[in-house]
């Protein structure tokens, strides 16, 4: 091809993997391999990739390209023998440009660059400024407010808080005071949280140190099956579909993922942290009990090999339109639900692209999770389900579903909650303000947003750089 066109330079018995997504466009875009791996003309596969570029569907092909040469490399155990490069036609811009998805191979070591072990993120993690005025939790209203000073709230929101309640002089006084309160924890929470993680590490006795290394013998076999799945080369939607449980029509997807022995283990170290005269900060301002695991030391080892080894190669099947293939940070806590402490969750949506939340247990009755609209796509009258926990289930969402939980009737409740995200998402639109992210420092993962724009990401990926 001439004319300054694009092409990708691929070994031969490569050019095969790419017909796998080239005949397929729209919302049928990677749910199935269409054609085998026969060869085919350079030019052919540059203008059909030209053509998933346009509807940003070009990282279909990265991805494909990167399980087959991830398989061929892991089968004697040495590099793939091919270097790819894929240029991408002018202007096209795919969720997943800034990083490909790459399954983990088992014997991967230490290569991280980023916070938490991280290895697709080689710049820091940044918040937005919207953290420290939007969406705060007023808990005795049952509200979620965006805050600048006294007289923006009550103009914004005066009919809401008096619809709740909240409305006199006196109690609005003590809603402000409320608000003002998170207001400066959010603004010091960088050096506190520091400050907690410090102390854990020098003076925590773990129960079961064993724990805060992932193992595979902490998974369920069904599980483990499903990751197999989604990194085999004609892995498709319709194939993962059929080892999960779809609810509805809101992709909202329940599967197995831990052992019973592990669960047990995991909310008696938990407990045993709880238990502790340990400093301890709060999941976030809906949650008042529960457990930041990055700060008693699980992030690098244990949910950042999560997220990246086993639970990408699945979301990027379930959610490629919400940079599924390329989640590079997360935020992970546990949150506990028990009579005189909280009881249920308002309804709220996650700062999040994607959200796993798995039942550890113990035992309680009630306290089913919540399904409304997804934020960006409300429709007149919101049609809501209900999904019910199931013992060492996770379910997968997205972190835009309109959700809460229901109170428990007795017992005590442990989920996990693992927020998702992705750079090159959320780098565009923060989702918490709807607006392009005003950057500021951050603690760890801050909330996902890196300082990579759009227009710096180079044109060029070279897949096997990235083992």
């Amino acid at each position: 091809m001439g004319g300054g066109g694009w092409l990708p330079t691929i070994e031969d018995e490569f050019l095969g993997v790419a017909l796998e997504v080239l005949p397929l466009d729209g919302a049928e875009a990677g749910r199935e391999a269409a054609v085998g791996q026969q060869p085919l003309d350079v030019g052919e596969l540059a203008a059909g990739a030209a053509r998933l570029g346009r509807r940003r569907r070009h990282h279909l092909l990265l991805g494909h390209l990167q399980r087959r040469l991830h398989a061929e490399g892991n089968r004697d155990g040495t590099p793939p023998r091919a270097r790819s490069r894929l240029r991408e036609p002018p202007g096209a811009r795919t969720p997943c440009r800034e990083r490909a998805p790459i399954p983990l191979s088992p014997s991967s070591g230490a290569a991280a660059q980023g916070p938490g072990g991280n290895m697709a993120a080689a710049r820091p993690f940044r918040a937005c400024s919207c953290f420290f005025s939007a969406n705060i939790f007023v808990r005795r209203c049952g509200l979620h407010v965006r805050y600048r000073h006294r007289e923006q709230l009550l103009s914004d929101y005066g009919t809401a808080l008096r619809e709740r309640g909240c409305g006199s002089p006196e109690v609005l006084e003590d809603v402000v005071r409320e608000i003002e309160a998170e207001v400066q924890r959010r603004k010091q929470l960088i050096h506190q949280s520091a400050e907690r993680k410090a102390i854990i590490a020098s003076r925590y006795k773990r129960k079961h140190p064993e724990v805060y290394v992932l193992q595979d013998s902490f998974l369920a076999p069904e599980f483990l099956e499903i990751v197999s799945y989604c990194t085999s080369p004609d892995a498709h939607l319709d194939g993962l579909l059929r080892y999960t449980e779809s609810f509805s029509d809101k992709r909202i997807y329940r599967l197995p993922v831990f052992t019973e022995e592990f669960c047990r283990a995991f909310v008696e170290e938990l407990e045993n942290f709880e238990q502790s005269d340990m400093p301890k900060g709060r999941p976030n301002s809906m949650n008042n009990y529960g457990v930041l695991l990055n700060e008693i030391g699980m992030d690098e080892n244990f949910i950042t090999p999560l997220r990246e080894k086993y639970l990408r190669p699945i979301t990027a099947l379930l959610y490629p339109d919400l940079g599924g293939a390329c989640l590079d940070s997360h935020k992970a806590f546990v949150v506990k639900y028990a009579l005189h402490e909280d009881l249920d969750l308002s309804s709220h949506y996650d700062n999040a692209e994607v959200t796993l939340n798995v039942s550890l247990g113990k035992d309680f009755t009630e306290g089913g999770l919540y399904f409304g609209d997804f934020r960006q796509d409300p429709s007149p009258v919101p049609s809501y389900i209900e999904v019910e926990h199931v013992g060492t289930q996770g379910l997968l969402h997205r972190g835009g579903q309109i959700h809460g939980a229901l109170p428990i009737a007795s017992g005590e409740r442990w989920n996990l909650i693992v927020w998702m995200r992705a750079s090159a998402i959320r780098n565009r639109l923060c989702p918490m303000c709807n607006q392009k992210p005003e950057l500021v420092e951050a603690e760890g993962f801050g909330d996902g947003f890196t300082e990579s724009a759009e227009d710096d990401v180079p044109e060029t990926v070279d897949l096997c750089s990235l083992w």
